[in-house]
C-alpha cells in the first residue's frame, strides 16, 4: 500500500510502500495526533523506519490495498 505524508510549510511529501494494512496506518497515525506522541513511526516494506513530528505533519494519504496486476491492458 502506497503512503504519502504531506510536511507542513514544505512543498514535498514522504512517499513510500508498505506493508501494513490501511487499517494499522490509520491507527498508528490517529493514535500519534490524538494522543499527543510527539512522532510518528512508520516502517517502508523494505525495513526502513519514518519518523515524523506529529505536530509537522499535514496529511497523511492512504493508498488502496490491492495486488500488482501482471500482463498488460489492450
Amino acid at each position: 500500500m502506497d503512503i504519502k505524508i504531506g510536511i507542513r510549510d514544505s512543498g514535498r511529501e514522504i512517499s513510500f510502500e508498505s506493508a501494513q494494512s490501511a487499517k494499522e496506518v490509520e491507527f498508528a497515525v490517529a493514535a500519534a495526533i490524538e494522543g499527543g506522541v510527539k512522532v510518528l513511526k512508520l516502517a517502508d516494506s523494505k525495513g526502513r523506519l519514518y519518523v515524523v513530528a506529529t505536530d509537522a505533519i499535514g496529511y497523511v494519504e492512504i493508498g488502496e490495498e490491492e495486488t500488482r496486476r501482471v500482463g498488460f491492458i489492450a
